[in-house]
């Protein structure tokens, strides 16, 4: 993290250049100006990160300096430094973004935390741009690879074909649930429920329950299989749910389907 002082004080931004311990406080490299003109070359010619700036100077003050930064649309924070508590001076550093406002003489220690508390808030707002470009360049890829996968965009009728289609080779899968088509699918599991309840009349959670309970009559009327065997082909490793389950659709037990 690159910083700027700029003061027409020389001594002492010199003294705060080597006393002041900015490693600790997130500073690698300190650059120093001391009027607004040397500001403006050092802003060109450096990276800069953040400015901590003097108001009162003479010719130009500070505010103009971070003005004229701004319109150069350079992304530099600032800390203010001044003797006097002027409200329209912090009313119009608050205009340009600047939420940082020192009264000197200042603690040293006081300076660092001001100047730590901007250098975290820089690395958040970074962070945060990363995300942002990381769930962008994500986005991009899973819609690359579902065109790649699918083709263009399919209408609803053709979507809930493909979502049955993958239900019915996936009935014997414990996993098996609205969230998992749908991200097979590439859609959102809200988006997928509603079209499918729209042309089936049932959501898609009712559909595999219904597709699973005929599925299972099927197998137990080769009489070939226990209940047992034929909950856990169509899913369910838990018996007493597939139990509850085949009662509520066929209105009898597995043991009662198989006598009639």
């Amino acid at each position: 993290m690159n910083l700027l002082m700029v003061n027409d004080e020389i001594l002492t931004v010199e003294n705060m250049k080597g006393d002041i311990p900015w490693n600790q406080y997130g500073i690698e490299n300190v650059y120093t100006a001391y009027d607004v003109s040397d500001g403006k070359k050092c802003l060109n010619e450096y990276q800069i990160d953040m400015m901590l700036c003097d108001i009162e100077m003479p010719g130009e003050n500070g505010i103009c300096l971070l003005r004229w930064a701004r319109e150069q649309g350079m992304p530099v924070e600032c800390i203010f430094l001044t003797c006097h508590a002027s409200f329209e001076y912090a009313r119009e550093a608050m205009m340009m973004g600047c939420q940082d406002y020192l009264l000197i003489p200042a603690r040293y220690e006081e300076i660092g935390a001001a100047v730590e508390r901007v250098v975290n808030r820089i690395l958040e707002s970074r962070k945060a741009r990363q995300y942002q470009q990381y769930g962008r360049q994500v986005i991009q890829e899973k819609l690359e690879e579902a065109v790649k996968s699918h083709g263009e965009k399919k209408s609803a009728k053709e979507l809930i074909q493909d979502a049955i289609d993958y239900i019915m080779r996936n009935l014997g899968s414990e996993t098996l649930n609205v969230n998992e088509v749908a991200e097979k699918l590439y859609l959102h599991p809200v988006y997928l429920n509603r079209i499918f309840r729209k042309e089936k009349g049932q959501s898609i959670g009712y559909f595999i329950i219904e597709e699973r309970m005929k599925l299972a009559g099927e197998l137990l009327k080769s009489g070939k299989l226990s209940a047992a065997a034929a909950a856990e082909q169509i899913g369910y490793q838990s018996y007493s749910n597939f139990n509850l389950a085949f009662r509520k659709y066929y209105g009898c037990t597995p043991g009662q389907y198989c006598k009639q």
